[in-house]
């Protein structure tokens, strides 16, 4: 069973401190910045993320929960010509990028017959409920849609949320036309095709239900190879072979939503005596795509047994990564990220033993935030490892 997180409730404040060693830890890598992305305050119409002034302009209010909500489609916003200003033009355009590549990274596109000739269909972003409020950024932009969250069972929380749409008329208005408009990158485009396809089938007037069930089955059918790369990547032959065969295809918020989706910043042990930094995102196919972003970002890709890996440990080539994703990011990855830099930043003001200690009590902390749920209220509601 699923939850409907509803923004008519109110909103009890949250205040989370972490847990290092047994002592509560101020975060001297980010002091508010785990209560400020985490504390949630609102009235009945809304819910304000208490965040920096800056970031505020994201989530500043969530529209009516249901997504019945008939509004303008995202085509005719940013196509409109009316009064709104270039930059508010320009921000939706990167928002359709964005989200495109939070998609390539999280997204589903699914039609099924859930009874004999009964098709459902909808486009989904799943996320573990600890960034909720990156599924709330998706529907407050869209303007339509819901974000559930998974009901407990047997006493065991669930740790998943999805932003969602089931809407036949509203995926036509909002979803089609945003990914017409912003091409997938990954195989993914396969996916969309169908789903696209198989919605104007559905809303064919012109066929009876007889035919919509052999066409709809037929495309059911339809298997995508592992060797599919998106069509977007015909403009350089399929192959990636400078940082301007990659700038022509990835546009920078493309990558900022991947990267929220797929990326990873981290700290390990590099040896005995030594944490460093590192910034991974992986991928089991579409490599392609890491290759083109490898090139922007000053990083390797590597082959494993089971995918591709983009990879960089470089202490050279960590302060680009850092500029690269300052300021962009929307759900709490841009948390991650700043705890991450900072500490880069921070630790040469540390020697030896005591930088070691340091960058071990960052990393725990990392650890420790990528295991926090949230229930529907925003409260924290379990720690994996606690």
């Amino acid at each position: 069973g699923e939850e409907l997180i509803s923004s008519g409730m109110q909103f009890e404040p949250i205040i989370m401190f972490a847990v290092i060693m047994g002592t509560k830890t101020p975060l001297d890598a980010g002091n508010s910045s785990i209560r400020n992305c985490l504390l949630a305050g609102g009235n009945n119409t809304a819910v304000q993320m208490t965040i920096s002034r800056r970031q505020s302009a994201w989530i500043s209010t969530l529209p009516n929960s249901s997504e019945t909500k008939r509004g303008a489609s995202f085509s005719s916003i940013i196509n409109n010509e009316g009064s709104k200003s270039l930059n508010k033009k320009q921000s939706n355009a990167n928002f359709g990028q964005w989200l495109v590549g939070v998609t390539d990274g999280d997204g589903t596109f699914h039609f099924s017959e859930h009874a004999p000739n009964k098709w459902i269909f909808y486009f989904k972003i799943a996320q573990s409920t600890y960034n909720l409020r990156m599924l709330y950024y998706i529907k407050s932009m869209l303007g339509v849609g819901e974000v559930r969250i998974s009901n407990s069972s047997r006493g065991v929380a669930h740790n998943m949320a999805e932003y969602r749409i089931r809407d036949r008329k509203l995926l036509l208005t909002h979803i089609i036309p945003l990914f017409d408009q912003n091409r997938l990158l990954t195989s993914k485009e396969f996916n969309f095709k169908l789903f696209k396809e198989a919605l104007q089938i559905a809303s064919e007037t012109s066929l009876n239900a007889s035919e919509k069930q052999i066409l709809l089955t037929n495309l059911k059918q339809k298997e995508r190879s592992n060797e599919y790369i998106s069509s977007a990547w015909s403009i350089v032959n399929n192959k990636v072979t400078s940082l301007k065969d990659a700038q022509s295809v990835i546009p920078k918020s493309w990558l900022i939503g991947f990267t929220e989706a797929e990326g990873s910043f981290y700290l390990f042990k590099k040896d005995k005596n030594r944490i460093a930094h590192g910034f991974e995102i992986t991928q089991k196919l579409d490599k392609i795509v890491l290759d083109a972003a490898a090139f922007i970002l000053g990083a390797k890709v590597l082959t494993k047994k089971t995918h591709y890996t983009l990879y960089t440990d470089s202490i050279e080539n960590i302060p680009n990564i850092i500029n690269y994703y300052q300021n962009t990011m929307k759900g709490m990855k841009s948390l991650e990220y700043r705890i991450w830099a900072r500490s880069f930043n921070k630790r040469n003001k540390e020697k030896g033993i005591e930088r070691f200690i340091y960058l071990t009590k960052i990393q725990d902390l990392m650890r420790n935030i990528r295991t926090i749920r949230l229930d529907k209220t925003f409260k924290i509601i379990s720690n994996l490892e606690g």
